[in-house]
């Protein structure tokens, strides 16, 4: 069946039209749509014969809620959300002293193949529609009760290689007449698919950038993250200076930090050569354990010093705020672990 949420305002007038309706209320399903209603039945102002019509060939809600987490400590929600297939996606609810912010998946599973990321450890299912990232941010403000002020989409997947559903996506949640979610409270998280981010530049230079870096040479870096080995660091910070002399926008580059691999001071006076300059930020990240990798965390007192380093350089950075510790702590694992079941089960 198809679902409401992939349709934009100019859509669902058409879809109106279509259905013998004037464009009108298509403009009041939209709102409804964004009210998170999944009832047709409570979207009162809509004639009975236009709710029949759109509810015979058209769903309100693609994701169920199988399972969420809280932590006890500060608030964080994760949630795991089956799809019509049957297959997973994660969702991070979290509170921060500036407003909640979600962080969101864009694909089931992921190509990327980054040796410490537990999202890719099955590879890539399938990109997400548009309307299963919206769904993301719809249900987990109608779970909470709380307003969603900032969406980042850095959970399971590379939002790049889903560019079509992702651009939708951010126009979307934009939308004046649906969620009104200001352009620069977008996050959108890249491992460095370098031909994309001119690209971005030109489509959303208000959204903010991310760029998962990780290493400081390509022969680490590539051993970490294979999409190097296609797009070299060079190019990767070429393209990233290039986007911040185009937009003015700082670019945050993540930096996971993994014990003995990338977090030497070698590896510290190489990330202070390679930006250098650059209008960004750096996030220190002590590396989230997963069994399956095999890697280790530097921890947070050596994030601290390494952030101590970066500053004195002149290059503004923080350390991660860890949330939901008493919760499954990395990306995937709810993923991981309900597909585990169906496996076991099948």
């Amino acid at each position: 069946m198809n679902n409401l949420r992939d349709l934009t305002l100019g859509e669902m007038e058409e879809l109106a039209v279509n259905a013998g309706q004037p464009r009108f209320r298509g403009r009041q399903l939209f709102g409804w749509v964004y009210k998170g209603k999944t009832d047709f039945r409570e979207m009162s102002n809509l004639p009975e014969v236009f709710v029949q019509k759109i509810s015979a060939a058209w769903e309100l809600d693609p994701l169920e809620t199988l399972r969420v987490q809280e932590s006890k400590e500060d608030g964080t929600k994760k949630f795991l959300f089956g799809l019509n297939d049957g297959n997973a996606i994660e969702s991070v609810f979290m509170k921060y002293k500036y407003g909640n912010s979600i962080c969101i998946s864009s694909q089931a599973g992921c190509r990327m193949g980054c040796s410490f990321c537990a999202s890719g450890i099955d590879g890539l299912v399938r990109s997400l529609t548009t309307g299963e990232m919206i769904s993301q941010v719809i249900d987990v403000e109608r779970e909470t009760s709380e307003k969603i002020n900032h969406v980042v989409v850095m959970g399971t997947g590379e939002p790049f290689d889903n560019y079509e559903n992702l651009s939708k996506f951010i126009d979307l949640i934009n939308d004046k007449n649906g969620f009104n979610l200001g352009m620069r409270n977008i996050t959108v998280s890249t491992c460095g698919l370098v031909p994309f981010i001119g690209q971005f530049a030109e489509d959303f230079p208000q959204v903010n950038l991310a760029i998962s870096l990780h290493g400081t040479t390509d022969e680490i870096r590539s051993s970490l993250m294979p999409v190097n080995k296609s797009y070299h660091l060079n190019e990767l910070i070429s393209a990233c200076r290039d986007y911040t002399e185009k937009t003015n926008r700082r670019i945050t580059f993540e930096y996971a930090l993994i014990r003995g691999v990338n977090d030497t001071d070698e590896d510290v006076n190489r990330l202070c050569h390679l930006l250098r300059g650059m209008l960004c930020h750096v996030n220190l990240i002590p590396l989230n354990e997963v069994t399956e990798t095999g890697l280790a965390t530097s921890g947070r007192q050596r994030a601290l010093e390494i952030q101590q380093t970066l500053e004195a350089r002149g290059i503004p950075s923080t350390v991660r705020r860890q949330l939901g510790a008493d919760i499954d702590g990395a990306c995937g694992q709810l993923r991981l672990e309900n597909m585990k079941k169906t496996i076991e089960r099948t």
